[in-house]
């Protein structure tokens, strides 16, 4: 991966991790269902209107939107919504990555180097370690719903290089015209029209406005720039690559929590997030065996050995018109006998006179 795209997952890993506190925000004045509804209608109206369709298959699309869209955040937020801490939200969700990697290699046949599983089982074992910890501040059916969530993103993931849409950031607007209308429906059968009016009643109130800006965040930031750039590095290297770093989103989250609601994290969670990142940085470079591999060609010394070789057919070529000069010279040799005879022929009928003299 070239120093200027890991910049760039970079930039997802901030706008994705300041996206749960954001998104904490928002849960406490819209239902968790109805916010997924709402989050994707946002984006799904005006790409309908002025966003030209993504070149892709409509199933692809669909199973896009089912794993980015309906899995992910339906789980999330109704595990937020349910107690999940938004810091430890962050983290468990990071499950994704592994996720990726094994549904990638299952689906596409994506083949896991000994780099990335070293990398990534490091990350995985150091994100145990905080789980581990902080195990105590969450009750179990909210890690499991985040759980359900990161294997509903590691599938979105795999979906995404799949499609192979040659516009990131068209399947990304795209990808949330398949969430509105499910969700809508599971909220009003689940949450009830009484509490979805409600919330879009007092949206416009003073109360409200946290809850709204992070709606705003969490469908500008987190959503558009955000999945646009993951789609784009998804589409250009293989999910084993990039999956990886999603797993610093949650040294973000943590921090961005803290600051939000004063989720103080230890000494603990600190250390284990530092070896996140080394992690997540040796399972994302590209191993020196294979940059040292053009080098090492033993075909390289044999390359001088086959002009040695093509030098061979010269000699014979040499040979060849060198017996052809000989003959040359040799038929003007040949006039000069007819000269004899013709002397010999001459002098017959004189003979007598030499006798005489």
């Amino acid at each position: 991966m070239s120093p200027r795209d890991r910049l760039l997952a970079l930039v997802v890993v901030v706008a994705w991790g300041v996206n749960f506190p954001m998104t904490a925000l928002a849960l406490e004045h819209f239902p968790p269902i109805f916010l997924v509804a709402l989050r994707f209608a946002l984006l799904a109206v005006p790409t309908l209107l002025f966003v030209p369709r993504p070149p892709i298959p409509w199933s692809r699309l669909l199973v896009v939107g089912v794993g980015l869209g309906i899995l992910q955040f339906g789980f999330l937020y109704l595990g937020m919504a349910a107690g999940m801490p938004s810091g430890l939200a962050s983290l468990v969700l990071q499950a994704s990555a592994p996720a990726t990697v094994v549904i990638a290699a299952i689906w596409l046949r994506e083949r896991i180097t000994r780099r990335q599983a070293i990398g990534i089982g490091v990350a995985v074992l150091a994100l145990a370690v905080i789980a581990a910890h902080r195990s105590q501040v969450a009750a179990l059916l909210p890690v499991v719903l985040t759980l359900c969530a990161a294997v509903g993103w590691g599938l979105g993931n795999v979906a995404v290089r799949r499609a192979a849409a040659p516009d990131p950031l068209r399947l990304t607007l795209w990808m949330s015209v398949v969430p509105p209308v499910p969700m809508l429906a599971l909220s009003l059968v689940v949450e009830g029209p009484q509490r979805i009016g409600d919330s879009l009643v007092g949206a416009f109130s003073l109360a409200a406005l946290p809850s709204v800006v992070g709606l705003l965040y969490v469908v500008l930031v987190a959503t558009v720039l955000g999945y646009g750039l993951w789609t784009r590095l998804l589409a250009a290297y293989p999910s084993s690559t990039v999956a990886p770093f999603s797993m610093l989103v949650p040294v973000v989250g943590v921090l961005a929590s803290w600051v939000a609601f004063d989720e103080v994290p230890d000494l603990v969670e600190v250390g284990a997030g530092v070896v996140v990142v080394a992690g997540v940085l040796y399972a994302s470079r590209a191993p020196r065996a294979l940059a040292a591999e053009p080098r090492v060609p033993a075909g390289e010394p044999r390359v001088p050995a086959e002009p040695h070789v093509a030098a061979e057919p010269r000699v014979p070529a040499a040979e060849t018109p060198a017996p052809a000069e000989p003959r040359v010279p040799a038929e003007p040799h040949v006039p000069a006998e007819p000269r004899v005879p013709a002397a010999e022929s001459g002098p017959t009928p004189p003979s007598g006179r030499n006798t005489v003299h």
